[in-house]
């Protein structure tokens, strides 16, 4: 299965062509797309009025939404985290932690367009689609 973050959802619904947007709409099967409630947060609070929010959530209702944090992964984010600070990195956002490491913890690839994950994939193996 594919986790896709909002970073790329966001250029996809502003028609912006980016290499993981093209991805995205390249897919054949959408069935293998997976929106977390972490992403669809992110989607829906950078909507400019209601009527935009209610069009985003009829978008996205197409695709399988999971439930990103629980009590492990919590625990297996803070890990990540405190990894990544001892080789002097850091994670600007707690969501994008909490993605990466969802998606690791269960075998998922990550689309995204965002620097925070690379060095997650780089030396904590998150796989990127």
């Amino acid at each position: 299965m594919i986790v896709v973050d909002s970073s790329v959802w966001i250029a996809v619904i502003r028609g912006i062509a980016t290499p993981q947007s093209m991805r995205l709409r390249a897919m054949a099967n959408m069935a293998d797309i997976l929106l977390g409630d972490i992403v669809l947060l992110e989607l829906l609070q950078g909507a400019q009025n209601e009527g935009h929010a209610a069009n985003l959530q009829k978008l996205l209702s197409a695709f399988n939404v999971v439930s990103m944090l629980s009590p492990e992964i919590a625990i297996k984010a803070a890990e990540n985290f405190r990894r990544l600070r001892s080789k002097g990195i850091t994670v600007r956002k707690s969501a994008d932690l909490i993605i990466g490491t969802y998606c690791m913890e269960h075998g998922h690839s990550l689309l995204h367009a965002d620097r925070d994950f690379n060095p997650m994939a780089e030396h904590l193996g998150l796989r990127i689609a």
